[in-house]
């Protein structure tokens, strides 16, 4: 199967910018403080959730002034398309989180599946807790009933490119948090 990259320059140009980088930053600072509140003295296990997560974990990890080890769970739904299907476990990081303190951390809380069933499978694989952070919350009903404890930035119910979050793989690296035009999707 031949991957054909999307006309990255016109859907950059057709994108609307909803959070500038000096806010998501400082929604990273924020949100460093308030994980420090409740995870500091617990010695936890941050475990990324591969792929959109990494830049989330990259640019929070450093705020973070406290020990704790880092781990990664894939589980993925959207594998380069724009719909979520269902849910694909890549790596599920079982021995890692028994009898430990988590904190999954993933780059959006949108339908909530992903993040439920994450935290699900570290309840079950035996963690002592289970917190959760993700940088962009959408504000849109769920398909299932979960709330991030952690927060950066809520926006509007769009598809969204930047900090983590893609358009068919690309856009990960996008300086801001943006909105891809509707005619794009």
């Amino acid at each position: 199967m031949k991957i054909t990259r999307p006309d990255y320059d016109a859907i950059a140009a057709r994108a609307d910018l909803l959070v500038p980088p000096q806010a998501v930053e400082q929604a990273l600072d924020r949100m460093a403080g308030e994980i420090a509140a409740v995870l500091a003295d617990k010695d936890p296990v941050v475990l990324c959730v591969v792929t959109g997560g990494i830049v989330v974990v990259g640019r929070l990890l450093p705020r973070l002034g406290f020990p704790l080890r880092l781990d990664y769970v894939h589980a993925t739904r959207y594998q380069g398309t724009t719909r979520g299907g269902d849910l694909d476990w890549v790596h599920r990081p079982s021995a890692a989180v028994r009898g430990q303190h988590v904190l999954v951390v993933d780059d959006i809380l949108d339908e909530g599946v992903t993040l439920d069933r994450v935290r699900r499978a570290c309840r079950e694989d035996g963690a002592l807790s289970v917190h959760s952070a993700v940088l962009v919350e959408k504000e849109r009903a769920r398909a299932v009933d979960i709330q991030a404890d952690f927060v950066g930035v809520r926006v509007p119910d769009r598809y969204l490119i930047g900090y983590g979050l893609d358009y068919q793989n690309y856009f990960r690296n996008a300086d801001g948090i943006f909105a891809v035009a509707d005619q794009d999707i």
